[in-house]
């Protein structure tokens, strides 16, 4: 019994059950761990080892919750909100409108697009952008499982196939994990490649939108959350704030390029907010620990999800599901092709990256598909695919959980069944399809 498949199917069975994700991860970990035979304390301590690793992507994200709230403070986002309502009017004729709705949905999918390859920020947008767009969402009873579609897509597909940005590194880590594994790959042979598998996103998100959540939805208005005010500040907007919160931005997103570290990107934003006074001092202690306390839930699940990459790494079974997957092929093409693309599924799912996926899967996945007689194309849409499948769907990936965090800002959203479960279904699915028919074509 394969023990990553079944730590996988444990995590995902109990976040399906509402067992919160961190519990989740650390159940799978453990089971996973005594099934591959390390055994209590060697799971333990793997787990223990492991959890560092996620410290890092926890901190960014503390970091980056208290710098957002800090820039909502100066007004930026009630002055976004109105600039938005002169183009839908009141909630009457709003409502009655398509337009406004597809250009709220339009604006969400450029920036979540640009986060991957124009500004790489990733989700760092997100706590800026949603939570203040979610009185206007509800007043248009958007469905919030249709805007975390959009979000995923945009967090996805970008580095699938344009080789900029994060799209760059996750083409390099093919292109070189490929070459190493026996298959010369340069890296503008990628994106060919790749063009299949981003179709099916494509058509995952076409179905979102026009069949699966096109109807409205009704949220509880009362439930949004209010602006922190004190009786010495309130969060109403002026001319000066708006530009302070204008430089304090782009000094972040410079810092972070500069750095590349999302850590000290939001520091530096905090810091501009601090010296031209944009937040008081008597307020500040206050806003940014409401802020970390936003994004605490991603934090833990990333740190979580470190601590289970690490036990699934130990046991040694990660490797031998890939060999065992490729000894149960038997020389059949189509065969081979679908069960790659399960495997690294499964994988992805579990580690929640697709950027680590690949490592792991290149190996065994290039000389056996050299071996079936796949094209050098095809071995990379397959690779590539098999290490794209699982970030979107996957309750410890952060292209989940990064919208969960802006959406979930009322407590009106869940994060695995309307977040993990629709962008499951409306992107593995078709990419797996697309993906194993590149492999087929190429």
């Amino acid at each position: 019994m394969n023990a990553v498949i079944m730590a996988v199917l444990i995590m995902l069975v109990l976040s399906l059950l509402r067992v919160n994700v961190v519990f989740s991860l650390i159940t799978g970990a453990l089971v996973g761990g005594l099934i591959g035979g390390l055994g209590m304390d060697g799971t333990i301590a793997a787990f223990s080892e492991g959890v560092g690793g996620g410290a890092n992507v926890a901190l960014s994200y503390a970091m980056l919750g208290g710098f957002a709230v800090a820039v909502s403070s100066t007004g930026l986002p009630e002055a976004l909100v109105n600039f938005v309502l002169k183009f839908i009017g009141d909630k009457e004729e709003a409502r009655s409108k398509k337009l406004p709705k597809a250009l709220i949905l339009f604006v969400i999918l450029i920036m979540a697009c640009f986060s991957q390859n124009v500004v790489p920020v990733h989700i760092a947008f997100i706590p800026l952008l949603i939570p203040p767009l979610l009185k206007i969402m509800n007043e248009l009873r958007i469905d919030r499982r249709l805007t975390a579609s959009v979000l995923t897509f945009g967090l996805v597909t970008p580095y699938m196939l344009l080789p900029v940005g994060f799209g760059q590194i996750f083409h390099e880590i093919i292109a070189t994990n490929m070459t190493e594994s026996g298959l010369e790959v340069a890296i503008d042979q990628v994106p060919k490649a790749m063009v299949l598998p981003a179709v099916g996103m494509v058509i995952g998100l076409l179905i979102a939108v026009f069949f699966s959540y096109r109807k409205p939805r009704e949220y509880n208005e009362s439930l949004l959350p209010v602006p922190v005010e004190t009786e010495a500040h309130k969060a109403e907007y002026n001319s000066f704030g708006l530009i302070v919160s204008g430089i304090a931005i782009v000094a972040a997103l410079a810092a972070q390029l500069a750095t590349d570290s999302m850590v000290f990107g939001a520091l530096a934003g905090i810091v501009v907010l601090y010296v031209f006074r944009a937040i008081r001092w008597s307020e500040a202690d206050h806003l940014l620990t409401n802020g970390m306390r936003m994004m605490a839930f991603i934090g833990f699940v990333m740190i979580a999800a470190s601590g289970f990459a690490s036990v699934m790494g130990e046991t040694g079974d990660v490797e031998t599901l890939v060999q065992n997957s490729a000894d149960a092929i038997g020389g059949n093409k189509a065969f081979g092709a679908l069960l790659m693309l399960v495997v690294g599924l499964l994988v992805t799912m579990g580690i929640g990256s697709s950027f680590s996926t690949v490592p792991i899967i290149a190996t065994i996945f290039v000389p056996l598909a050299l071996e079936l007689g796949f094209s050098p194309m095809a071995a990379i849409a397959l690779v590539g695919t098999a290490g794209a499948l699982g970030d979107a769907g996957s309750p410890a990936s952060d292209s989940t959980l990064g919208p969960t965090s802006g959406l979930n800002a009322d407590g009106q959203h869940d994060h695995i069944w309307d977040t993990v479960v629709p962008t499951f279904i409306h992107y593995n699915i078709p990419v797996l399809i697309f993906g194993w028919i590149a492999a087929m074509v190429l």
